[in-house]
């Protein structure tokens, strides 16, 4: 075993070998799935031998395979059966709840995460504020994705297919052309707002949730009362929202582009 590959770092610490192998693994991105030896190189700094040997490793595994002339590597089958057996343990509502939690202390109101189920978006988790006068839906509630703040937000982050199919349906020109004009506005600053379209006197605030996929899979909303929440309140409350989703998405496993939340909405049935 050459210094490169030595044991542990120290009692308590870490196994080096181990924390290479993770390295290697994390160097391969999104934008770059393939690498060749030096890309790798350059990112952990091992030297040579030290590198192939772990690559080797990996690629007895399964994690990492090499492909091409001249040779490249990229990540294999084995990630993708780690990651189906983690995605199969994941409860949305478990790792939800303590991010809702924190986000109806920080507003002080209603704060709920819904899912996206064909054209509709259902409540899976609602924590109520603890306010007398309160905005609830309940778990369970379902509607339309082209009402609301909720609605809107997934909408807003739909494929331009099935989005464009979903608009379609709204035979009245005036109001396509108005949704169509608030899903930019979504895509934008990244979340949604509402001003009464689902709850008279209601005010609602939600950010899209996504999936490892990278597709929109739901959504994280908070509500109030105007009497309480007013206008003043939406830079906060939104930043808030766009928190709690991300944090949601990122425990869900996606990894986001840095613009991923900035491209405008476009359709051609404006």
């Amino acid at each position: 075993m050459d210094a490169d590959d030595g044991g542990t770092k120290g009692e308590g610490s870490t196994v080096r070998a181990v924390d290479r192998a993770i390295a290697i693994l994390q160097c391969f991105t999104a934008d770059k799935p393939a690498l060749s030896v030096i890309d790798i190189q350059r990112r952990v700094g091992l030297s040579r031998p030290t590198l192939y040997r772990l690559l080797q490793t990996l690629a007895a595994t399964g994690l990492v395979k090499a492909e091409g002339d001249p040779q490249r590597f990229r990540l294999s089958h084995g990630v993708m059966e780690l990651a189906h057996v983690w995605l199969a343990g994941l409860n949305k509502v478990d790792v939800a709840r303590p991010i809702l939690e924190a986000l109806r202390e920080a507003t002080s109101e209603t704060a709920a995460l819904f899912v996206l189920r064909e054209q509709k978006r259902i409540c899976v988790l609602e924590l109520e504020s603890h306010h007398a006068l309160t905005i609830a839906r309940g778990v369970g509630d379902t509607g339309d994705i082209t009402l609301g703040a909720s609605g809107k937000a997934i909408l807003a982050y739909l494929d331009d297919n099935r989005r464009d199919a979903i608009l379609d349906k709204v035979t009245n020109k005036a109001r396509r052309a108005e949704l169509i004009k608030a899903l930019d506005v979504v895509r934008s600053r990244g979340f949604a707002t509402s001003h009464g379209e689902v709850i008279v006197g209601a005010i609602a605030f939600s950010a899209p949730t996504f999936n490892h996929n990278g597709e929109v899979a739901g959504c994280v909303g908070v509500f109030g009362p105007q009497a309480r929440v007013k206008d003043s309140d939406m830079p906060r409350f939104g930043a808030l929202v766009m928190q709690a989703a991300n944090a949601i998405s990122l425990q869900s496993g996606y990894r986001a582009s840095p613009d991923a939340r900035a491209k405008p909405v476009k359709s051609r049935r404006a």
